[in-house]
């Protein structure tokens, strides 16, 4: 179905816009933005910094801990980090402080054994931090790769959770939807965003992503099947280095595609594994099923939320390109950003006969997936084609989150794995995805790649 001549220029204008975009902005942070020197936070030196969150849970539990210490290191932490990387907005250090003395009075009381407390608080004592779309500021996956925060929580509609975790070299798993409940989100998804919409856990360690799931999830985690052990020899890894030309997307870089291969070549000579390389053709319509999924409405006749919307705040009308004239001008109160996307999200409105094709394409593709996968495979692809992007940039790549909202359209499982750092140190990373409800093999197959290729790399340490 390849797109017609008007649908080719019609893109080609929309590149074109966010390309202008980018340069706008770009522009107005060399003439009158602040300027960033470049900067690298300081290598972690305190020891509780390094442990995973279920480590630090065990020490607290079995009191070799205290959890006030644990909660002051991470303030001493974010103290001399965050002014440099800004990805925490909101402090409650002295709330945070209070909480931590609680947690080692109940402990000191002794009521219940160690057992009893894991049960009910696995995460007993352990610091946290939220993703701004739960009503809250902050910069989730930055906060998590410079050691402020051991364990987060984000959402994810179109990599949200991946692409951060990606360019920060940490882990974000996109749980299958329905499982974890959305409570708490702002703006709440309405229409057949609400069906795709997932909240999920970002971490730097592996083995905090499984137990955090069971905690987010409540009741909904016995959709899936974490406590089924995974032999990783017997599953069949499937990969796909690119989208397969997408006139709408960069070129993967060779870096990302190199490492893939190394993964590869590792599970099919040390692990054993069967691996196949393959070739999904509808992989390049990947921008057309997300953008397709967003304007859908819900079974229950919902109209989606439009970004424009939240943007006139109480009623009042904005229009997106008198936004961006005004902001040339100094004169806007919106950043170039959202004035980009509420653009963008004017001009990909599909006619209703284009958004039946591209649903037919969708089901189509996601029929290939499931029945590829099966309940024993798993499929590795591109967290994103390029490495960590410099600021702005994105704004003339305005489609590249294709290569994550893909899987968010055909409603699949997917874990971001750091593979190590590039020759300028920058992270590397790919998707792990599964079939529906098959969450675990995705899992364990984070915590081998962690295993094998190093995880997350402690900062200062390139």
């Amino acid at each position: 179905m390849a797109p017609s001549f008007t649908a080719r220029i019609q893109l080609f204008l929309l590149r074109a816009l966010g390309f202008l975009i980018g340069l706008v902005g770009r522009a107005a942070l060399v003439l009158g933005g602040t300027k960033f020197a470049s900067k690298t936070p300081r290598p972690v030196t305190e020891p509780l910094l390094l442990l995973s969150g279920m480590q630090l849970a065990k020490l607290i539990r079995q009191r070799q801990v205290k959890c006030i210490d644990v909660v002051q290191a991470y303030i001493n932490r974010i103290k001399d980090v965050n002014p440099m990387i800004n990805g925490i907005v909101k402090y409650r250090f002295e709330e945070a402080m209070k909480e931590a003395h609680a947690v080692d009075q109940k402990l000191a009381e002794k009521q219940e054994d160690e057992a009893t407390l894991e049960n009910k608080w696995p995460f007993l004592g352990v610091p946290l931090t939220v993703k701004e779309a739960f009503q809250l500021q902050g910069g989730e996956g930055c906060t998590l790769a410079a050691a402020c925060s051991v364990i987060g929580v984000g959402s994810d509609i179109g990599g949200s959770i991946r692409m951060p975790a990606f360019f920060n070299g940490i882990f974000g798993h996109k749980p299958s939807p329905g499982v974890v409940p959305n409570k708490g989100q702002f703006p709440l998804a309405v229409g057949a965003q609400e069906l795709f919409q997932c909240t999920g856990p970002m971490c730097r360690y592996a083995e905090d992503l499984a137990p955090m799931l069971k905690v987010m999830a409540g009741p909904g985690i016995k959709k899936l099947k974490l406590d089924t052990k995974v032999h990783l020899k017997d599953l069949k890894f499937y990969w796909m280095e690119h989208d397969g030309g997408s006139f709408l997307m960069s070129k993967v870089d060779q870096d990302l595609i190199m490492t893939q291969k190394k993964v590869v070549v590792h599970l099919e000579t040390i692990l054993g594994a069967s691996v196949q390389h393959v070739k999904l053709k509808k992989m390049k319509y990947s921008f057309q099923l997300w953008t397709t999924m967003m304007s859908a409405k819900g079974h229950d006749g919902k109209e989606p939320m439009k970004f424009v919307d939240l943007l006139g705040d109480h009623g009042k009308h904005v229009n997106p390109l008198w936004e961006l004239i005004k902001w040339c001008l100094g004169l806007s109160v919106y950043t170039i950003p959202s004035i980009g996307l509420a653009l963008l999200e004017e001009k990909l409105r599909y006619s209703n006969e284009k958004c039946q094709k591209f649903k037919a394409v969708e089901e189509s593709l996601r029929k290939e997936l499931v029945e590829m996968l099966g309940d024993d495979g798993v499929f590795l692809y591109p967290s994103h084609p390029t490495v960590a992007p410099k600021h702005h940039v994105p704004l003339t790549r305005p489609f590249n989150f294709a290569y994550t909202g893909v899987f968010s359209a055909l409603g699949l499982p997917v874990t971001q794995c750091p593979l190590g750092l590039n020759a300028k140190g920058l992270p590397l990373g790919i998707q792990v995805v599964a079939g529906p409800f098959n969450d675990h093999l995705t899992l364990a197959v984070a915590q081998y790649l962690e295993k094998t290729f190093g995880g997350w790399v402690c900062p200062g340490k390139f």
